[in-house]
Order: structure tokens, then C-alpha cells, then sequence
């Protein structure tokens, strides 16, 4: 189920969901935007356009193209020039979401805690508890 919520880009109150981050009138708004960036990018010619050029032959803004883009309504394998920014330090890739040096930084950091976490599950293991037998009867 949604929240009420303002608009982000008009302050209209709408029903906001995971799919839906604008109401209704700005979503329409969205879609003639992406079909003027569309028919721009169906042409040969302009495959070859990069998002700043997109952005001044269409009216459309760079925002909203890279939202069309992360959401992969607009693919990008047929356009070289077109790329987005990692979304860790803004280098611009063309798939994922993080750049390859943010990929390994990521990935050494998650190496790194699971490393701890076997640390610490060792210490736990070793510290059980002792049992000794204690003889009462004096022989």
C-alpha cells in the first residue's frame, strides 16, 4: 500500500508507491517527455548523441533521461555515447550500478566483515564452558 505524499515536482498530494514517486499529472507530463526523447533517439543519426546534446536538441532534462535510463526504458547498448553515473562516486558505466573501483572497494569491505564475523563466531566457540569432574571422597 502507498503514502500520501506531495508531488517532488508540482506539491500535488498523491497516492506515492514503490512504481510511483509523482502523481498522475506529472506522470503524463514524463511520458511526452520520453516519447520526444525516443523518436530524437530513433533516428540513425542520432544514435550517436551524447546526454548533454540529448538533452538541448529534446528540451527534456538530463534527470529525467537518466531516470528513463535507470529504469531501462531507454537501452543504451545501440547508443556509445550515452552512459550514467555510478551511482557511489558519479563516474559514468554503462551497466550495473556501480563502477568496476566501486565494485571492488564494495566487495573487499563485504570480505572484510564476513572475515570479522568469522572471527568473532571463532572467539564465541572457544569460550564455551569448561566441565571438570571434582572428586569429593577423600581416599
Amino acid at each position: 500500500m502507498g503514502e500520501l505524499a506531495n508531488c517532488p515536482k508540482c506539491n500535488a498530494l498523491f497516492l506515492k508507491t514503490k512504481l510511483q514517486t509523482v502523481c498522475q499529472a506529472c506522470i503524463k507530463e514524463e511520458e511526452k517527455s520520453f516519447e520526444i526523447v525516443y523518436k530524437f533517439l530513433r533516428k540513425q543519426e542520432n544514435r550517436q548523441s551524447t546526454l548533454s546534446r540529448i538533452t538541448e536538441e529534446t528540451g527534456v532534462e538530463e534527470e529525467l533521461i537518466l531516470k528513463f535510463i535507470r529504469q531501462k526504458r531507454i537501452q543504451i547498448t545501440h547508443l556509445p555515447n550515452l552512459a550514467y553515473p555510478c551511482e557511489r562516486c558519479g563516474t559514468s558505466i554503462r551497466e550495473g550500478k556501480f563502477c568496476k573501483a566501486c565494485q571492488s572497494d564494495l566487495k573487499a569491505q563485504m570480505d572484510h566483515l564476513d572475515h570479522e564475523d568469522a572471527l568473532k563466531t571463532e572467539r564465541e566457540n572457544s569460550k564455551k564452558d569448561t566441565y571438570y569432574a571434582y572428586n569429593t571422597k577423600n581416599n
